[in-house]
């Protein structure tokens, strides 16, 4: 009876909703350039134990200031190897940028501004992010807890997958947050829940000036 059915994955806008929520849970009593150091080698080493780096895909990954210092960068991959194939391509430090800039154009993560333009139905051209900007996720702010004007710094990595480069990004910040909660004995952020799927489930929708 059952046969063809396939379960909906969350729309869209319910993962705009969802990354919303994640900066404002994902947020840092402090955080310094050591932190910086922490998490870029803990991204490096969550994503080599990763079946896609076995099966050798790569990696690039920079943690840096809102106003654009350096604290943090690696490759995980190689450019080209013997055989003529890399893990990595040239242009990825070029497309990491372009997602550091939308996070620094709009105060959001780059999977945020990429899902809520699509569930608005909008094109990159139409909110102009063309240029030195890529809508791509894996970029996200780094938000100190006493100062909401604007993010300090960003944490960026990009293999090409959009999902898969902001999961990693956002579950390394999620653990490092536990482990600091843990050794000073505060509360832990906790994963936002998952959107309720369901005709009956009300999600917000990204607007136009959040993006912005």
């Amino acid at each position: 009876m059952f046969n063809g059915f396939h379960a909906m994955g969350p729309t869209d806008a319910e993962l705009a909703t969802q990354t919303l929520s994640e900066e404002g849970s994902f947020r840092f009593a402090s955080f310094s350039a050591s932190d910086a150091v922490t998490l870029g080698l803990s991204l490096r080493k969550r994503f080599r134990a990763t079946s896609r780096h076995t099966k050798g895909k790569g990696l690039v990954i920079s943690v840096q200031t809102i106003a654009g210092h350096t604290l943090f960068s690696c490759t995980v991959g190689d450019l080209g190897h013997l055989n003529g194939i890399g893990d990595v391509s040239l242009d990825s430090w070029s497309c990491i940028e372009g997602m550091v800039n939308v996070v620094r154009r709009t105060g959001h993560s780059s999977f945020y501004v990429e899902k809520g333009m699509s569930a608005m139905g909008k094109t990159a051209k139409q909110m102009g992010m063309q240029g030195e900007f890529r809508v791509n996720g894996g970029a996200f702010p780094i938000w100190l807890e006493n100062a909401p004007c604007c993010p300090i710094a960003i944490v960026a990595c990009y293999s090409g997958s959009s999902q898969e480069d902001h999961n990693l990004v956002v579950t390394t910040i999620r653990d490092f947050l536990n482990k600091l909660a843990r050794n000073s004995h505060t509360p832990a952020p906790s994963m936002p829940e998952p959107p309720i799927l369901g005709r009956e489930s009300r999600v917000r929708e990204p607007h136009s000036m959040d993006l912005l």
